[in-house]
């Protein structure tokens, strides 16, 4: 799919246009102060969306989809530090809070369903699963081994003793 057909990415893109439209018309102490930083937090948004859909490794992907939920909510901060101090009217806030929200969820559902499409041709070279545990690795000479704790995965912590 290609990046311009995500419906989250041309979200993020028309909310960066309607907060510039808004920060372009203060004046110079709020454009360096509130303004310049709200505006690279919303563009921050559709750019590394953009970024994560050209990186070919799905981990490296979705963290820049990550990233992309962390200027989501940087640029609610702002919109909420604009109508506080009075830079924009009740009514954009409210229509920015709701693209916000409505972006907020596009933007987790997009996470949450990132890598779990299957490459059939993948699927069909994965070996038989088998639901047995793989047995623990046999300690080296010098590894000193825990005993008591394991790790996610069942093996013994290997102490960092020696290394």
């Amino acid at each position: 799919m290609k990046l311009d057909d995500l419906k989250v990415y041309n979200l993020a893109m028309q909310l960066g246009e309607e907060v510039w439209e808004i920060v372009i018309k203060w004046d110079y102490f709020q454009k360096d102060t509130v303004g310049k930083q709200w505006v690279k937090a919303v563009d921050s948004i559709a750019a590394n969306l953009s970024e994560g859909s050209g990186r070919y490794h799905l981990k490296d992907a979705k963290n820049f989809n990550y990233f992309a939920r962390g200027s989501l909510s940087e640029t609610k901060t702002w919109l909420l530090k604009a109508h506080r101090r009075r830079m924009i009217t009740d009514s954009q806030f409210q229509n920015l809070l709701v693209e916000i929200d409505t972006l907020g969820k596009m933007l987790n559902n997009y996470i949450t369903s990132f890598g779990k499409r299957v490459n059939p041709k993948l699927e069909s070279k994965k070996a038989p699963s088998t639901n047995s545990t793989p047995p623990s690795p046999k300690p080296l000479n010098h590894q000193h081994i825990n005993t008591s704790t394991s790790t996610q995965f069942g093996y013994p912590r290997v102490s960092s003793r020696f290394w």
